[in-house]
Parts: C-alpha cells; sequence; structure tokens
C-alpha cells in the first residue's frame, strides 16, 4: 500500500515536472520565434526608408538621375511585392523556418552586394536581389509566429508587437540613415545588415520545425508559375509606366500591357485549382478592406518619405544628418504609435481605430497641401505628427485583425497578400510622387499635389474599412472555411 502511493506521488511529481519543462521549452521557443522574426522584420522595413536619406550621395557619387533614384528604391519594393506570394505559398509547402532561413540568407548576400556596386545599374539589381529574399522571410516569419501561438489572443498581441517593432524601423529609417551617411557614407546603410542578418539565422536554426516537413505532400502541390509571371510583369510594366512619364510621356504601349497582364492574372488565379492568390479571400469584406488600408498607408507614407529626402537635400541644401533629424516631427511620433496600438484596438476596436487613424492622415496630408512645401521649416513640419502617427496605428491594427481572422494553413499566403499590397502601396507611392516632381519640374509644387492626393486616398481608405469592418466578427469566423485549395 505505502509502495503504491510512493509510486502514484513519484508519478506526479514527474507528470507535474515534464508540464513544468514543457513551458520552459515552449517559452524558449516562443523566445527565440519573437527575436529571430522581429530582427529580421526590422532589417526589412528599415531598409524600405533608411535609403531615402542617402539618395542624394548616391545621385553624386553615381550620377543617378530622379528616375534612377526612384528605381534604387523600387527594384527593393517591387522585388518584395511582387514575390512575396510565392514566398506565402512556399513557406506553407516547404516549411516556415526553412524558407526563413533561405530568405535571410539571400538578403544577407545582397546587402554586401549593394554595398560594393560600382554603379546604379549593379546597385539596382543588388536592390531586386533583397526584395527577393525580403519576399520569402516575412511571410515566413508571420508563420512561424501563427504556428507558435496557438491562443489567438496571445498570437494578435505578438502580431501587434512584430507590426509595431516594424513601424519603429520605418521610423528610425530616415534619422540613422542620416547619420550613417554623414559618418561612413551611402554603402554603411547596406553593410550593417550583413552582422544583424547573420545573428538571425544563428536564432532561426535554434528553433525547432513547426511539423514535420514531407517533401512528397509539397511535390504533389502544383506551382503557379503562370500567375506568378503575369503578377511580376504587370507590376513591372505598371511602375516603368508612371516613373517614365517625365522623361517619356504617357506611353499608350505600356498601359496596354499593365492592364492586359492584369487582367491575365486575374484570370488566371480565378480559375486555378490552386492558386497561388485564393481570389475568394478578397469576398470577404474585411480582408479586402484591410489589404485596401494597408496600400494606401505604404502609397502616402512612403511617397512623402521620397519627395520631403528630395525637397530638404536637392533643394534647401541640407546634409543627410540634418535631413535625418529634419524628418523627426514625422517619425517621432510612430513608435508612440505602435507602442500604444494594442492598447487603443482594445479600447476602441478595430473599425473606429483604423477609421480614426485614416481620417487623421487625411488631416495631416491636407495641412501639408495647405501649408505649401516652399513655406518655412517650422510651418511645413506641424502637419506631420499625424501623418506619422496614423501610419503608426493603421499597420499593427491591420495586421493583428486580418492574421487573427485567418485560419493556420493560410497564414503564410494571407501574410504574403497583406505585405504585398503595403509594398505595392509603396512602389507606387514612390513612382507616383517621382513623376508628380519630375512633371511639374519643381518639387514644391509636386509635394502639393501629392498631398491633396494622399488625403483623398486616405478619407477613400477610411469610407472602406468602415463598411469592411462591420461585419468583421461574421468574416473572421468564415475567411478560412469559404478558401478551398
Amino acid at each position: 500500500m505505502k509502495s503504491r502511493m510512493n509510486s502514484r506521488m513519484n508519478s506526479g511529481i514527474d507528470n507535474r515536472s515534464d508540464r513544468s519543462d514543457n513551458r520552459v521549452v515552449e517559452t524558449a521557443q516562443q523566445r527565440r520565434v519573437l527575436l529571430a522574426t522581429s530582427l529580421s522584420y526590422v532589417i526589412v522595413i528599415l531598409d524600405t526608408s533608411i535609403v531615402n536619406l542617402a539618395l542624394g550621395r548616391i545621385g553624386l557619387d553615381l550620377a543617378g538621375s530622379v528616375s534612377g533614384l526612384q528605381w534604387v528604391l523600387n527594384a527593393y519594393t517591387l522585388t518584395f511585392a511582387s514575390l512575396l506570394l510565392t514566398g506565402g505559398t512556399l513557406g506553407d509547402r516547404l516549411g516556415a523556418r526553412n524558407v526563413y532561413i533561405a530568405g535571410l540568407a539571400c538578403f544577407t548576400v545582397a546587402s554586401a552586394l549593394c554595398a560594393c556596386a560600382p554603379g546604379l545599374p549593379m546597385l539596382i539589381a543588388a536592390r531586386s536581389l533583397q526584395g527577393g529574399g525580403a519576399a520569402l522571410l516575412v511571410p515566413a516569419s508571420m508563420t512561424l509566429i501563427s504556428h507558435t501561438w496557438a491562443d489567438s489572443r496571445e498570437r494578435a498581441a505578438v502580431f501587434g508587437l512584430w507590426a509595431g517593432l516594424g513601424g519603429i524601423a520605418m521610423a528610425s529609417g530616415p534619422l540613422l540613415g542620416g547619420v550613417l551617411v554623414g559618418l561612413a557614407g551611402w554603402r554603411s546603410i547596406f553593410l550593417v545588415n550583413v552582422p544583424i542578418c547573420m545573428a538571425g539565422m544563428v536564432l532561426a536554426l535554434r528553433v525547432r520545425h513547426a511539423a514535420p516537413f514531407r517533401w512528397a505532400e509539397a511535390a504533389a502541390r502544383k506551382f503557379d508559375f503562370a500567375g506568378q509571371a503575369a503578377g511580376i510583369v504587370a507590376l513591372g510594366l505598371l511602375n516603368m509606366l508612371v516613373i517614365d512619364v517625365p522623361a517619356y510621356g504617357w506611353q499608350p504601349a505600356l498601359a496596354a500591357g499593365a492592364l492586359a497582364a492584369g487582367v491575365i492574372f486575374v484570370t488566371i488565379e480565378t480559375m486555378r485549382a490552386q492558386p497561388m492568390l485564393p481570389m475568394k479571400l478578397f469576398r470577404q469584406p474585411l480582408f479586402a478592406g484591410g489589404v485596401f488600408v494597408s496600400m494606401v498607408s505604404a502609397f502616402t507614407f512612403y511617397g512623402l518619405l521620397f519627395e520631403l529626402s528630395l525637397l530638404l537635400q536637392r533643394q534647401q541644401g541640407y546634409t543627410p544628418m540634418q535631413a535625418g533629424l529634419a524628418f523627426l516631427p514625422l517619425t517621432l511620433p510612430v513608435p508612440v504609435g505602435s507602442l500604444i496600438s494594442k492598447r487603443a484596438l482594445g479600447w476602441l476596436g478595430a473599425k473606429h481605430l483604423v477609421t480614426g487613424a485614416c481620417l487623421l492622415s487625411a488631416a495631416g496630408f491636407f495641412g501639408l497641401a495647405g501649408v505649401g512645401a516652399a513655406a518655412p521649416y517650422a510651418l511645413l513640419a506641424l502637419p506631420l505628427p499625424a501623418i506619422g502617427l496614423a501610419a503608426s496605428l493603421i499597420t499593427p491594427a491591420t495586421t493583428a485583425t486580418l492574421m487573427t481572422a485567418v485560419e493556420d494553413r493560410r497564414s503564410g499566403i494571407a501574410a504574403g497578400v497583406l505585405n504585398a499590397a503595403r509594398q505595392v502601396g509603396a512602389a507606387l507611392g514612390v513612382a507616383w510622387c517621382g513623376t508628380l516632381v519630375g512633371a511639374s519640374h519643381a518639387i514644391a509644387r509636386g509635394m502639393h499635389l501629392s498631398a491633396m492626393v494622399a488625403g483623398s486616398l486616405s478619407i477613400a481608405a477610411a469610407v472602406v474599412w468602415w463598411h469592411g469592418a462591420a461585419g468583421r466578427a461574421a468574416a473572421r469566423q468564415s475567411i478560412g472555411r469559404r478558401v478551398n485549395e
């Protein structure tokens, strides 16, 4: 009797010990996943904004025109956007950890090539390779988070933190870029990526696989090469069309090609049994609204970064470091918004928070248009905090809301769609704003026109989100169920 009691007691102690060990292992696993994914996402987002402050020096060293500098930015964002859906699909099929490490390795090599580029064509090519690496690792990192945190509330909080860190990176890019360019030259902004990316790979190698990978299952799924090609052609032609307007005027052939490629892409994705982009996702107003809001937010914010950089350095003669400091009214509110976004989401709900942020952004852009880019810096800086705060609230709120509404097996492709929308918006924003500057032959006038457009688009985004989020509860329950392979 006594022996049986001792045996039960020892068994209970062992069970509690096993549960405790499991909790410790799980906590360590979560810590590694969060650190690795956050580190890589910060670097990826940093490279979308840090390069803006190096454009002046790059233009001088490599004899770059305005359109050439646009391609230095857009080679990255375009490739990033074009391959994000592929990255999401590969993560779902080949294993998120494997694709994440491959993407980080590609990004590391590309960053080193950017730092060594002898001319503008080489730099643009290396930036494109950087975008390919980013397209692999970003959706894979989101999938790793989805698989590591099973509880939907915890997952939403982690996604909010992850996106918030991206917002901080986006905000710190101009200042950090200005400091690095001023102290060590423009090549240093790419060199700093290398050791950070290598640390991210070491962390990722210590993350265990969420599930055993089976090559037979991956091989059985067809890859959507036709859809991928049509999407790349459509985005590439659209950006060429917009960027080349100041130099070559309106080109009907490019416009027709972009439209035809877009129609072909939608047709392919609608008809395929295993599409790269399941079009049924967009039948849900919440998902479609979130994609539109994300695209508009990136379009307006990154377009403004490009224009401000040209205005401050080319027209007003600021050094890179001075320009980085001049960006502070725009970028300082971004970390604040990222930190309070989780609580604000709990207080107001996604519907009211994102709608209010879009309207705040519209007010900031209309204020910027009213002041005019030729005004003294003190007046020019007044509307910038509203724009920065709005952008920092929109990204974490839409990310957390949409990713918790999609089932785990579709998390990779959903992450790809959401991030692709942001990168497409960023690329088009830079292309559009650069075109306005070139077409008006004055940076100040171009900024006035683009600010009016940005304010109008922000109001449209508020309307779309308000109506899309009205059925949020129903959408969260049905997005995953209604999307078939």
